[in-house]
């Protein structure tokens, strides 16, 4: 990648923000309301909230499955109760209902359910519960296990009516968004401002925050490796994971609750039952690993119909009652991974990455990296996060 040439005029701009994901549109209305101006949020998309933000769950997680100190637990379990009073102030609808993470084979209760509820507790989490088969019979008489997790903390939210009310407050406070704006090129110059070309134009900024999502790591090596040196810090790299959904049809909601499996292994929360605001059901994601190489403009947004078939078999456990032919092919999210399979004969836990100057050096550049699930429910406490060290970095 060659730098920007010397003639080439740059118009200084405010702080930027890239991506207009969840957590990029947070990170946006956080540093508008802490009274940076003009912040610029670039968007590669004609809409904000296209790609990961769009194609997920919408579940709001309690924070039981994070270890202690990690990032995600701490931004879940703080984004939670931010999530839940930001929606409660700025109208936006959620649901409440609770979630059961079932043991659909006995030796889940010791080896599983027990270690995330004792995590759930060192996580802040209070008001999780072990409950037998009876109890959860009470609560689910359809589900079929033999015992659970209460997580009464998890709900599901209107993940664009949230998006569109963190926008407009950020909107309110100066910030812009620009769509069909794609970072090509980057340097960081002489005075330490970033420069960024997006769609043939230089624009630079002293405060720039990467939450380009699935193009993260691509972005911070446009930037970092325009300014080769010794020792210099090298951004991580992604990999991706598809998540396969598929739609209950013709059959009643048989559930009250959310439904989850105990994790799977290869990096994914199981293939869980989820209500959607109108009652109706949703199953996903499964755990699809593209390849190590798989390039982010390639992504098939298509659903897999050949997965139909796992998926039976693992909703089946937990509700053997499925009826043949009631599964629809719904739609696909990609994930941001931080390993690959390929790599690891054990896929162990995977936190967020968020690298600030203390880590590369850089004042007023922030990097996020692997914001997967829990990323909805943390969003906020991330943004905040990141507020905090932008205004740091300011003062440094």
């Amino acid at each position: 990648m060659a730098s920007r040439a010397a003639a080439v005029a740059v118009e200084k701009v405010g702080p930027i923000v890239i991506g207009a994901g969840v957590v990029g549109l947070a990170v946006a209305r956080a540093l508008s309301v802490a009274g940076l101006a003009d912040v610029l949020v670039l968007e590669r998309n004609a809409h904000f909230g296209s790609e990961t933000s769009a194609r997920n769950s919408e579940v709001v997680h309690g924070g039981l499955y994070y270890p202690q100190d990690s990032c995600k637990a701490r931004f879940c379990v703080k984004g939670r109760e931010r999530m839940y009073q930001y929606c409660d102030d700025r109208q936006v609808e959620y649901v409440k209902m609770g979630k059961l993470v079932v043991a659909t084979e006995p030796e889940h209760l010791d080896t599983t359910l027990r270690k995330l509820h004792e995590q759930a507790l060192v996580n802040g989490y209070t008001s999780t519960r072990l409950l037998s088969i009876d109890e959860v019979q009470n609560m689910e008489p359809s589900v079929k296990c033999y015992g659970a997790l209460w997580s009464p903390e998890t709900g599901i939210v209107d993940s664009h009516g949230l998006m569109t009310s963190l926008l407009a407050e950020a909107e309110e406070y100066g910030a812009t968004l620009a769509v069909q704006s794609t970072v090509e090129d980057a340097n960081i110059n002489a005075d330490g401002d970033i420069e960024l070309c997006v769609d043939g134009t230089w624009i630079a900024s002293n405060c720039v925050i990467n939450c380009a999502g699935l193009w993260s790591d691509r972005v911070a090596r446009l930037i970092h490796e325009s300014t080769p040196a010794a020792g210099a810090w090298s951004p991580p790299r992604q990999y991706f994971c598809r998540g396969n959904y598929f739609r209950l049809v013709g059959v009643a909601s048989p559930f009250s609750h959310l439904i989850y499996p105990v994790p799977d292994r290869r990096g994914g929360l199981g293939v869980h039952a989820t209500l959607d605001r109108s009652h109706q059901v949703k199953f996903g994601p499964d755990v699809e690993w593209l390849d190590s190489d798989a390039d982010p403009n390639h992504m098939e947004y298509v659903p897999n119909v050949d997965r139909a078939v796992s998926f039976y078999d693992s909703i089946r456990k937990y509700w053997p009652d499925l009826p043949a032919d009631a599964l629809q092919p719904d739609y696909v999210g990609v994930r941001p991974k931080m390993l690959h399979p390929s790599q690891t004969d054990h896929m162990p836990f995977q936190d967020f990455v968020i690298a600030g100057p203390k880590q590369h050096g850089v004042a007023g550049l922030v990097h996020l990296f692997g914001i997967e699930s829990p990323g909805l429910t943390s969003s906020l406490a991330i943004a905040d996060y990141v507020a905090d060290i932008v205004a740091a970095s300011s003062r440094s």
